[in-house]
């Protein structure tokens, strides 16, 4: 009797693989996420204007923004408007900050008021204040800027210059933050009458916005934006290592001078004009890589938004919480950001990172 040939059996067919959704529509979904974060910072903004000693409902902050004759009118334009525009620019700033340091460091860590930015700024500004006897904004951001590069550059060096790891980075951040700020207390208890003037700019206040400030510190933050949004594409660039940036005509000794050039510039202005306010830059960065991925092309202008919508959230929260009173919003900063410090800190490392 022949034999006959089975033919082996088959394999069971494999449900297709999960495919990427194509780019066009990752595109389209990042710009509705991007409309959405406008239009939450748009009801922040509303708000800002309407909560405070003095509540007021969204009617009457519109026609107090709006018409000079309404009895709302002073409460708006000589208050909460000042206050809510700084808000805007200092957390746009920080948003910015906190996001070009974790790219240029590598470190997911990185944040103005974590690597010893805004101590170098505050330190440079409490001498002016203490020593010159300078009080003004006008007077003082010089010195906030030259504290604050001074610093980003000391950083440079003494967490290893071009061979500087995110382990370094924070540890050398740690120490010169350390530092400085013990040089600000001390500056603080030797010179009592300083000390007043001193005591609500150092722990992070939007309280004593002027429109004159507002309008000062709005040229340097604008700079530092320009420069944070030019540096998208080079940093992505970066993120896959120096030599493969230079070979796609990125020049990495430009852009980390860039880099500390518009970290200096935001950072410098917003301590300047509130104080030094911690971890803005670093919780943002992070809900921000959640939503867009690491592509600063699309993270930047992310943070640009969503910073300042948690910046005047939290700033509404200390109007709220201890009323008629307030707390400052470097303290409400303090309070919500530490969790999520030591969350970011207990996670494994590959997961930071790749965050």
């Amino acid at each position: 009797m022949p034999l006959t040939r089975t033919a082996p059996p088959t394999a069971p067919a494999r449900a297709p693989a999960a495919t990427a959704p194509p780019p066009s529509r990752r595109h389209s979904t990042r710009a509705l996420g991007l409309v959405a974060a406008l239009l939450l910072l748009l009801a922040v903004l509303v708000l800002s204007l309407a909560v405070g000693a003095k509540p007021l409902s969204v009617g009457q902050a519109w026609d107090g923004l709006l018409h000079r004759g309404s009895d709302s009118y002073t409460v708006v334009h000589q208050m909460r408007l000042p206050r809510t525009l700084l808000g805007l620019l200092a957390g746009v700033a920080l948003g910015l900050a906190g996001a070009v340091m974790q790219a240029v460091t590598r470190n997911p860590l990185a944040d103005p008021g974590l690597l010893g930015i805004s101590a170098g700024a505050s330190a440079a500004v409490v001498s002016a204040i203490s020593f010159l006897g300078i009080v003004s904004f006008a007077g003082f951001v010089w010195f906030a800027f030259a504290g604050a590069g001074a610093v980003a550059v000391l950083l440079y060096a003494v967490g290893g210059g071009r061979g500087a790891t995110p382990a370094r980075l924070a540890l050398a951040g740690s120490a010169l933050n350390a530092a400085l700020y013990s040089y600000v207390n001390a500056v603080q208890l030797l010179d009592t009458a300083s000390l007043d003037r001193m005591r609500f700019w150092t722990v992070g206040s939007l309280a004593a916005a002027q429109t004159s400030t507002v309008q000062k510190v709005a040229p340097f933050v604008a700079a530092g934006l320009v420069l944070a949004l030019l540096l998208a594409r080079p940093l992505n660039a970066m993120a896959m290592g120096e030599d493969a940036a230079r070979a796609l005509g990125t020049d990495p000794g430009r852009v980390k001078v860039v880099s500390i050039a518009a970290i200096t510039l935001l950072c410098g202005a917003a301590t300047a004009a509130c104080g030094p306010i911690i971890f803005v830059g670093l919780m943002v960065p992070h809900l921000v890589r959640a939503l867009t991925g690491p592509d600063l092309r699309w993270l930047l202008p992310y943070c640009a938004v969503l910073a300042p919508a948690l910046m005047l959230a939290a700033d509404v929260l200390g109007r709220v919480v201890v009323r008629p009173s307030e707390l400052q919003v470097g303290i409400v900063m303090v309070v919500a950001g530490g969790p999520v410090f030591l969350y970011f800190v207990r996670r494994p490392r590959s997961k930071a990172v790749a965050s």
